[in-house]
């Protein structure tokens, strides 16, 4: 039994802590005899230990693969069956759909818009309009002037969701398919009203939506129409005065 004990212990690769298991039998074995039941089940122990467990199937680089695999699916299920018919249940209060489209200058134009973008982000940076400016961000210098349903908005001021299904035009809107200016456009470059020009876009839009509500009006009423824009070059005179121009432009071409 010593010589049974020393052989299962003395194989090659034998670690430090079956070194000491080793003395520690050694040591039942002196003072406890061969017939103490708790040596035997001790070797049959360390016997199974050192027997070699078949591997596992199962690569590292086979389980990344699953891993990956079951994740694109998981992903891929979510998108397809996104809608509420998968539940059983309605969207949550306040939940809008992200993909959608809009009706900017006689065109549809499919976008992914997040619930809190503003209509100025969505035109410059998602649709590249980038007639439309973004000056204080705030619905005060009226840069950002656009028409919704042919009435000036400031777009930086407005989310994108709220427009679904309404008329958006930008200034890249007013030109004709022939490449014609709009005639608030052609008085613009014909009294040479801007000196930076930043704001120009805005004024444009306000002076275009306030002319289709008053075709002919006076320099206080066309004044008053576009004092919603701000100017900080302060050339106000010259601006009036080609928005006047653009007006007459306007009533010679409806007649």
């Amino acid at each position: 039994m010593l010589q049974h004990v020393q052989n299962v212990f003395t194989r090659s690769g034998a670690c430090s802590r079956m070194r000491a298991t080793r003395r520690f039998l050694l040591f039942l074995f002196l003072f406890c005899g061969p017939r103490a039941g708790l040596l035997d089940e001790v070797i049959a122990m360390s016997t199974q230990e050192q027997t070699p467990q078949p591997s596992s199937s199962v690569t590292r680089r086979a389980f990344i693969k699953m891993v990956i695999a079951s994740g694109a699916a998981v992903s891929a299920s979510a998108y397809l069956f996104r809608g509420s018919t998968l539940v059983g249940q309605g969207s949550l209060p306040g939940a809008v759909e992200r993909l959608m489209s809009l009706n900017v200058n006689g065109q549809l134009r499919r976008v992914d818009v997040m619930k809190q973008e503003t209509l100025a982000t969505t035109l410059r940076y998602k649709l590249g309009l980038t007639g439309t400016k973004l000056g204080c961000d705030r619905s005060e210098c009226g840069a950002c002037t656009v028409l919704i349903d042919d009435i000036p908005h400031y777009s930086c001021s407005v989310l994108t969701h709220t427009v679904r299904g309404r008329k958006i035009q930008t200034i890249e809107g007013l030109e004709r398919p022939d490449g014609t200016l709009h005639p608030v456009q052609q008085a613009i470059l014909d009294e040479q009203g801007f000196q930076c020009a930043f704001c120009m876009s805005g004024f444009v839009m306000s002076a275009v939506g306030f002319l289709k509500t008053n075709p002919n009006p006076t320099r206080e009423e066309l004044a008053h129409g576009i004092s919603g824009n701000l100017c900080r070059c302060a050339d106000y005179d010259k601006i009036l005065r080609a928005m006047m121009r653009g007006a007459a432009y306007m009533q010679k071409t409806t007649t």
